[in-house]
């Protein structure tokens, strides 16, 4: 017997129990690449795909919905106030005569162009932050994560207060001002996949051969931190809107005629011990659906990207 032969399965030397067949659809077939296989093991996660399967049913009623259900959401009407659920108003109407099925539509829109806009913004500025200080080092790095450590000790409530206090609120400004104080956890999460990124091959051929930082950064570094900063931002999304319901139970919400979610559900407190239960639970739910399917596609993601359960 050949040294070769000896070395085959079979010979008898070498010889193990044979592993067991992996069930159809176990794993992504060979040759997928990292991201097509993210897609598939999140396709399999069913707590991920019900998330997201609630998330597109919230953005079509929101935006497709007021094009297929007229209401009037400009102009009060004081003549139907109050009415109860039922024939020309499928949830009834609120305080001022609005429609509240159509109010929750057209307050559909705000709260999730907010949590959307303010997660991107975050993901930009934390990502780059997070980049720069993790690829530097030294005393860049120390003092740009003090900042964020300076930051993360108060409480995005309190902060989101004083700078709602100092300008107009508006969907526009809310936008700005949440996503500039959402992005620490970002920069933190992107600084410790750089922290190892950057010790890596790739990585340092790059500076052996010239290549400049802000190249190395986005070209190298920022685009292996995506998946992180992608599962990070459905979380962004989640918080954007609670935090904008918080500001408008206080007060300090986008002023009539805009409307959120977090708005109506304030508006319909004041009628809370009049029986007036359409005009409190349609928004209240609405929240609630919103911010835990972001939270379970966050968490399917999470399990998607991982390389070690990618391989099991």
């Amino acid at each position: 017997m050949s040294f070769r032969n000896v070395l085959e399965p079979g010979s008898g030397l070498f010889d193990t129990a044979p592993a067991p067949p992996s069930p159809p659809g176990d794993r992504a077939p060979k040759g997928q690449g990292a991201w097509r296989r993210a897609i598939v093991s999140f396709t399999r996660n069913k707590v991920g795909v019900v998330g997201l399967a609630i998330i597109i049913v919230m953005v079509l009623f929101s935006f497709l919905g007021p094009v297929l259900y007229h209401t009037n959401q400009i102009s009060t009407n004081l003549f139907r106030v109050n009415l109860k659920p039922g024939g020309a108003y499928p949830l009834g109407t609120d305080e001022v005569g609005y429609d509240v099925l159509g109010r929750l539509m057209v307050a559909g829109q705000a709260s999730l162009e907010v949590g959307l806009a303010a997660a991107a913004i975050a993901g930009i500025i934390g990502t780059l932050w997070g980049a720069v200080a993790g690829f530097v080092g030294g005393w860049v790095d120390s003092a740009m994560m003090r900042i964020v450590d300076g930051f993360l000790a108060i409480p995005p409530l309190l902060l989101v207060l004083l700078l709602a206090a100092i300008v107009t609120p508006s969907v526009g400004m809310l936008i700005i001002v949440l996503g500039c104080i959402s992005w620490l956890i970002t920069a933190r999460l992107v600084r410790g996949e750089v922290l190892v990124l950057r010790t890596l091959d790739y990585v340092l051929a790059a500076k052996v051969f010239g290549e400049r930082a802000w190249r190395i950064v986005l070209r190298h570094l920022v685009r292996n931190v995506i998946g992180t900063v992608a599962v990070q931002a459905t979380f962004e999304v989640a918080n954007a809107i609670l935090l904008l319901a918080a500001l408008s139970f206080l007060g300090l919400g986008p002023p009539p005629p805009a409307a959120n979610w977090g708005g109506m559900l304030t508006d319909g407190l004041n009628y809370i011990f009049d029986g007036y239960w359409w005009e409190i639970y349609p928004a209240g739910v609405c929240i609630v659906l919103t911010v835990v399917a972001f939270n379970l596609v966050g968490d399917a993601l999470r399990d998607a990207l991982e390389v070690r359960l990618q391989d099991r």
